[in-house]
This record gives C-alpha cells, sequence and structure tokens, in this order.
C-alpha cells in the first residue's frame, strides 16, 4: 500500500545584510501561466534592499523549495495556516543562486525548477510573498545569531518562523532549530518544526524526485511532487537546423546550473491556445555541436512563428537517451522515430482514459 506520512519593528538595514541584488521592481504580480481562469497574485521581493517598513510583521519560512514537492507543500500548508491565525502575512525566504551551486566544491546537484518556476508554483500555496536574497560570499559568512537578531527581528519583525527538518542556516551552518527556538524565545516570536514527510517509507524530498526523473520515473516523480513535472520558458531563436530538415522546433533555454534529465521525451506544451502533444529533446545535441543545455520540442501538427512566447512543457514519458548521430541525415530518421513513439504513446494514453 502507498502512503504519505508527515509529521507537523521597523525594517532596517544593517552590516551584514547589505543590499547586494540590484533590482528595480521591488514587487512583481504573477500570473500563473498553468491557471489561466484567475490572477494569482504574491508579491516579489527581490533583494534586502526592497524590504520597506510595511513588511515588518510576518509569519516566515526559509529554504531553497527545489521542486516544491509534498514535503514542502506540507510545511507551506502549516506556514498559511499559522499566518491566518497570527494575522499576518506569509513570507517565505529563499536564495538565488542555491547555496549548494555557490559552493561548487562538490558536483552540483541538478536544479529541479528554476526560478520563474518555483514562483509559478509558489502562486498555488496561498503564500503572500517571496523574499529572494541573493547567495554570495558575503550572504555565506554571516553568523547565525546575526541572522536571527538583524535579519528576522529587526527586518521582517517575525512573529513565527516554521522551518523543515535538517534545518541549518548561517555561517558554516551554525545555527539550527535548537538556537531558532532558544532566540525565538529570548525574542518573543514563535517556531515550530516540521516532521519528515514519508512515501512508500522514503522521506520525500528533492534528491529523491532527481532519482526519479533520472531513471524516467514520472509516476513516481509525480506522486513525489503532487503533480506531472514540467519546465517552462520563453521560445527564443536557434539556429533552425530542425526546420531545415522538416521537424522545427520551439527552442526554450533552461537556465539552470544542471538539469535534472536528458534525453528524449513525450511532452505536452501549454501557451499557445489548446493543450498541445510534442517531442522534445533536452541536452546539448551532440550531433550539431551544441555546448549549452537546451530544451528543442517539435510540437505535433504545429509549425507557427511563436518567439517570445511563455511556454509549460510537461514530461509525459521518456523515449530514448540523448546520444550522438555520425550525419544530419542519421539523425533526422531518429527524429522521425521519436515521433512516431510519441503519436503512438498519446494514442495509448487517450484509450486508456
Amino acid at each position: 500500500m502507498e502512503q504519505i506520512r508527515g509529521g507537523t519593528g521597523q525594517a532596517r538595514h544593517c552590516a551584514g545584510f547589505a543590499p547586494t541584488l540590484a533590482s528595480r521592481r521591488a514587487n512583481v504580480t504573477y500570473l500563473n501561466p498553468r491557471k489561466s481562469d484567475r490572477l494569482t497574485r504574491m508579491e516579489i521581493i527581490r533583494g534586502l534592499h526592497n524590504i520597506r517598513p510595511r513588511h515588518a510583521g510576518c509569519v516566515a519560512t526559509i529554504g531553497t523549495f527545489d521542486g516544491v514537492h509534498h514535503g514542502h507543500q506540507m510545511l507551506l500548508a502549516h506556514l498559511v495556516a499559522k499566518s491566518h491565525e497570527l494575522g499576518q502575512p506569509s513570507v517565505l525566504v529563499t536564495f538565488e543562486p542555491q547555496p549548494r551551486e555557490y559552493f561548487q566544491r562538490t558536483p552540483v546537484p541538478a536544479r529541479l525548477t528554476r526560478f520563474r518556476e518555483k514562483v509559478s508554483l509558489l502562486s498555488d500555496t496561498g503564500i503572500d510573498r517571496v523574499l529572494c536574497i541573493p547567495f554570495n560570499e558575503r550572504t555565506r559568512l554571516i553568523p547565525a545569531g546575526e541572522v536571527i537578531e538583524r535579519f528576522l527581528v529587526d527586518m521582517l519583525g517575525v512573529r513565527y518562523v516554521v522551518v523543515g527538518d535538517d534545518f541549518h542556516f548561517g555561517r558554516d551552518r551554525e545555527g539550527d532549530y535548537d538556537m531558532l527556538k532558544e532566540a525565538g524565545d529570548r525574542f518573543g516570536f514563535g517556531v515550530s518544526h516540521m516532521g519528515t514527510l514519508t512515501f512508500d517509507h522514503e522521506r520525500v524530498s528533492s534528491t529523491r524526485v532527481r532519482e526519479a526523473l533520472a531513471a524516467g520515473d514520472f509516476p513516481l516523480a509525480e506522486k513525489l511532487l503532487g503533480r506531472p513535472y514540467f519546465m517552462m520558458g520563453r521560445v527564443v531563436y536557434g539556429r533552425r537546423i530542425g526546420r531545415e530538415m522538416g521537424v522545427p522546433t520551439v527552442n526554450i533555454r533552461l537556465q539552470r546550473y544542471k538539469t535534472a534529465l536528458t534525453g528524449v521525451f513525450a511532452v505536452t506544451v501549454d501557451g499557445l491556445g489548446p493543450t498541445r502533444q510534442g517531442a522534445a529533446n533536452i541536452g546539448i545535441r551532440p550531433t550539431v555541436g551544441g555546448k549549452e543545455p537546451l530544451l528543442e520540442v517539435h510540437i505535433l501538427d504545429f509549425d507557427q512563428e511563436v518567439y517570445g512566447r511563455l511556454l509549460t512543457v510537461t514530461l509525459r514519458r521518456k523515449i530514448r537517451e540523448e546520444r550522438w548521430f555520425p550525419s544530419l541525415d542519421a539523425l533526422r530518421t531518429e527524429i522521425e522515430k521519436d515521433i512516431h513513439k510519441t503519436r503512438a504513446f498519446f494514442a495509448e494514453d487517450t484509450a486508456a482514459t
């Protein structure tokens, strides 16, 4: 039996938290492209220099929230509930780049969601604000005590903090839940700790989602995430090689340090009217000398110029691994097979439903 289980001031700047992320847009309202029937309003605060006096007083959580999986969603539901209980806005504090991407001393973990995708998912959770802080050498060296006193207390005026399991913060990860709880007693804010969420007796985590995606196990990834895995981005100009081969593609830059999966996939595409079907390649395109990871999608029975459009590409099934071919003719022959397999998959899927 498959089971999911889980437990349950004036704003001011200070030396360690000097502004480091330039932005002229303090607050942004996003329209979630996957929810076109409603406008989801969520304030995005880009950088500490955009914190205003009106932002003081909140219920907060801190983390990377890569993937916004079921475990994250459980924590955020508790955050929103506590926000309503105390009559204070909910704030999620996150970082760009993610701390492990900044250090890069060990292999960088694949990024499940770039910032735009994360914001799209967070806009569905009911939280009021996202504060994005640049992670750099200055951020890395801030002592845990200063994070609490100067940031949480002085700048955000927190009334309550919700954290996940294995929570650490501050220089060399010196701060933990116990330290935060003791500080809450001193400064007058509450703290709660969410237990581990498990699925099939294993912890739900971003690492487990990455492993499922790398193995092509989309049903497991969907159960861990609570939705199918997708990527978002705007269509950019490419080299038009696909069009020359008779299989035009839309190209989307992945804009992440490392992608969670590579290969050829059957996908659906949203952002062009009705949901469309397609065959996508995620990778560097070795046959044509590609260097930068790219998402290329051949949309079935569709041939329009859509440069600049924001698309959501949802992965449905892995067709094969990306590989090198000795010629463009050989590549075209394989792409035709990929398209045939993609059509067959969607025909089977439609018949099954």
